[in-house]
């Protein structure tokens, strides 16, 4: 995942904000064991909590990494919804807020090959837990945020699908031998990315 962070969201720019955290030592990487939504939503649970208990000093944002379930990027895309039920539910709305990564991901009205989608791929279905407090002074500091995406759409097609695959940023865990195909009929549609492309805040692709 580091590998990822460092050669596509930080080499690439495709998020400003990622190299001072990461710098700093401020990214907390956490390998969930969960292999279903239930426990999945479980340990978000507690990574939010020790997030929001955290200084910010010391841990500023928090990914988490699923490579035992979600691998189909609806389901994923369906709990996106619990996710944030769950942040209303621990009180923590306007303090936290939970971005997300697909290994599958698509924007509607793209082919599922289309090198754009990979501004918001992982090698691992992934939360990124963020402090909304964090988002707000990286937007001072950057007052054209919103150009961001439109810039590495342009960063993505200029390298193209052939430049993305030799960043070799795919799954390299051993605890995952990869993502499996979308069952016969699940595969990303437009109606499920719809609800991913306007983005949340996150690196890459997503608002920042």
């Amino acid at each position: 995942m580091v590998r990822w962070l460092e050669r596509a969201v930080i080499d690439l720019n495709l998020c400003p904000f990622a190299k001072g955290v990461h710098a700093k030592g401020q990214i907390h990487y956490v390998v969930s064991q969960a292999t279903d939504a239930r426990g999945l939503l479980q340990e978000l649970a507690d990574e939010l909590e020790a997030l929001a208990e955290a200084s910010p000093e010391r841990r500023d944002t928090t990914l988490l990494m699923a490579p035992h379930c979600m691998a189909d990027f609806l389901d994923f895309n369906d709990f996106l919804e619990l996710a944030d039920e769950l942040v209303e539910t621990l009180e923590l709305a306007g303090i936290l807020q939970v971005a997300s990564f697909h290994p599958q991901f698509q924007f509607a009205g793209t082919q599922a090959d289309d090198v754009s989608n990979c501004t918001n791929r992982a090698p691992y279905p992934t939360l990124h837990l963020l402090r909304e407090d964090s988002i707000d002074r990286a937007v001072e500091a950057f007052p054209e945020a919103e150009a961001i995406f439109e810039r590495n759409i342009e960063v993505l097609e200029g390298l193209g699908a052939e430049g993305w695959t030799a960043l070799n940023v795919g799954p390299r865990c051993p605890l995952h031998g990869g993502l499996p195909e979308p069952a016969p009929g699940r595969g990303p549609g437009n109606a499920a990315a719809d609800g991913q492309s306007g983005g949340k805040a996150g690196a890459g692709g997503q608002q920042p």
